[in-house]
C-alpha cells in the first residue's frame, strides 16, 4: 500500500489526537500519488521496504490526505474508506468553478472534505455548503482577522482547524478564537521553563532511567522498585505480553518477564516505563511520538552496527522530548540525569552520531523529503530501507501505545 509516507498528528481541544494529515513522498507537493505514480513507485519496492495500510499509518484515526485535481478526475482508490478518509483540496491556483466542481464530486462519494486556506470572498460561499471543514495558516495569518471572519463557517457549520500551531501560546489563541482542531508540533515544546526541583515522586523514574543508560546494573534492585509499585508491575505485565513485542510466550510473573527479556531489552523498558509514567499529565502523542523516534533511532543504530548495551539509540529517540514532557530546560534535565555523555550530547542539540539519527527521524516527522535524502547520504544507508524502517517504527510504536495507554493503575512512586 503504502511506503514512501509520513504523517502529522491534528489534535482536538482537549490535546487529544483526531486524525493524521498523511504526507507522500511520491506525490506532489505531499499530496496522494497518481494511479500512474503509484504502480511506477511499486515496481521500486524491494521485499525489505515494509509498506503500511492507512490504519496502521493513522493508528486507526482518520487520515487527512492532500489530492491534486487531476488525481480526483481518477476516481479515488477503491481501498480509501469515505469514513476514515478526508480529501483535502487547496485553493491555491484554482478557480472557483474548478474547485466547486471537485468538490461536489468527492460529496456525492461520501468522502468528508477539508479545504486548505478557503477565502472569506463573497465568490467562495458557494463553496460552503459542500465543504466541512477548514484549515488557516495560522502562521501567516492575523488570527485576529481571522477571528472576524468566523460567522460564516461557523453558520455553515464548518469545523475549523489551525495549522501551523507551534507554540503553546498559539494554541491558546486559536481555541480562544473558536478553532476547533489544531495541527502543528506545539504539543512537543516545554510549556514554560521553570527553574524547579523535580517532585519527589519523579525522582525514583529519574533514578530508573539513569539506570538504563548504564553499562551495567543491579537486576535486583530495579527488581525491587518495581515489585513494589503495583501501576509499574501491571504495566511491565501488560507490556511484555503484547503481541507486537512477545507472539511466543504467556509472562504471568515479574521475574519470569526480566528473565525473558534479557538485559538489553530491560533498560529499553525501564527507560520506556519510567518516561510514560512521567508524562501523565501530558498529551498522549507526545508519548506516541517518542515510541516512534525509540525505535526508529534503535533500528538506525541496528544498521550502523551500534553497541546496543546500553541502547543509546533507543535512549536518544525516547528522550527526545523530555523538555516537553517535564516542562524544563533540556541541558538542566541532562545535568540531573545520569546518561552517558554520548546520549546527553544529542539531546542538548550536539553533533555526533546520535543527533544525526535525531535529525533524520525529524525530517521524517515533517515530511522534509531533502533532508532525508541528504541524511540518508551522510549515514550511508539506502533510502528504501530507512522509509521500511520508519514504517517498522510506526507500527512498533502503535502497539506500544496500546499497551501503555492511560487505562492503568497510578503509580505510588
Amino acid at each position: 500500500m503504502f511506503a514512501f509516507i509520513a504523517r502529522q498528528p491534528i489534535l482536538d481541544i482537549d490535546k487529544d489526537v483526531f486524525a493524521y494529515e498523511l504526507l507522500f513522498r511520491d506525490g506532489v507537493n505531499n499530496s496522494y500519488p497518481s494511479i500512474e505514480k503509484s504502480e511506477a513507485t511499486n515496481k521500486l519496492l524491494t521485499q525489505n521496504c515494509r509498506t503500511l495500510a492507512l490504519d496502521e499509518i493513522s493508528c486507526s484515526k482518520k487520515s487527512f490526505i492532500n489530492f491534486q485535481p487531476e488525481t480526483l478526475l481518477q476516481k479515488l482508490h477503491s481501498s480509501l474508506n469515505p469514513e476514515n478518509v478526508v480529501v483535502e483540496l487547496s485553493t491555491d491556483g484554482d478557480p472557483v468553478t474548478s474547485l466547486l466542481d471537485s468538490c461536489k464530486q468527492v460529496k456525492e462519494m461520501g468522502f468528508t472534505i477539508a479545504i486548505d486556506n478557503c477565502r472569506v470572498e463573497s465568490q467562495w460561499s458557494k463553496i460552503l455548503p459542500f465543504i466541512d471543514m477548514v484549515k488557516v495558516d495560522t502562521s501567516k495569518s492575523n488570527v485576529t482577522h481571522i477571528s472576524e471572519n468566523l460567522k460564516q463557517f461557523v453558520d455553515a457549520n464548518v469545523r475549523l482547524i489551525a495549522d501551523k500551531v507551534n507554540t503553546h501560546d498559539d494554541f491558546n489563541i486559536c481555541r480562544d478564537v473558536g478553532f476547533d482542531y489544531f495541527q502543528g508540533y506545539f504539543f512537543s515544546k516545554p510549556e514554560s521553563i521553570p527553574h524547579q526541583n523535580l517532585p519527589t515522586s519523579k525522582l525514583t523514574l529519574i533514578e530508573l532511567m539513569g539506570a538504563s543508560s548504564s553499562a551495567t546494573f543491579d537486576v535486583e534492585n530495579i527488581n525491587r522498585v518495581i515489585e513494589h509499585d503495583v501501576g509499574l508491575s501491571y504495566m511491565l505485565l501488560r507490556f511484555i505480553n503484547n503481541p507486537t513485542i512477545n507472539k511466543r510466550y504467556k509472562i504471568t510473573s515479574l521475574r519470569h518477564a526480566l528473565n525473558y527479556m534479557g538485559e538489553v531489552e530491560i533498560k529499553k523498558f525501564i527507560a520506556l516505563l519510567a518516561l510514560t509514567n512521567l508524562s501523565d499529565d501530558k498529551p498522549l502523542e507526545l508519548l506516541h511520538l517518542s515510541l516512534v523516534r525509540a525505535k526508529f533511532c534503535d533500528l538506525i543504530g541496528v544498521e550502523k552496527n551500534l553497541g546496543n548495551n546500553p541502547p543509546t539509540a533507543f535512549l536518544v529517540g525516547l528522550f527526545s522530548m523530555l523538555d516537553a514532557l517535564l516542562d524544563q530546560d533540556m541541558q538542566i534535565l541532562m545535568e540531573k540525569l545520569p546518561l552517558i555523555e554520548d546520549v546527553k550530547v544529542a539531546l542538548c542539540g550536539g553533533q555526533n552520531e546520535l543527533s544525526m539519527y535525531l535529525m533524520l527521524v525529524q525530517a521524517f516527522e515533517s515530511g522534509n523529503w531533502l533532508k532525508v535524502i541528504r541524511s540518508a547520504k551522510i549515514l550511508d544507508l539506502e533510502q528504501k530501507l530507512l522509509h521500511s524502517l520508519f514504517n517498522e517504527a510506526i507500527l512498533w510504536g502503535n502497539g506500544v501505545k496500546r499497551s501503555i495507554s492511560r487505562h492503568f493503575p497510578e503509580s505510588k512512586v
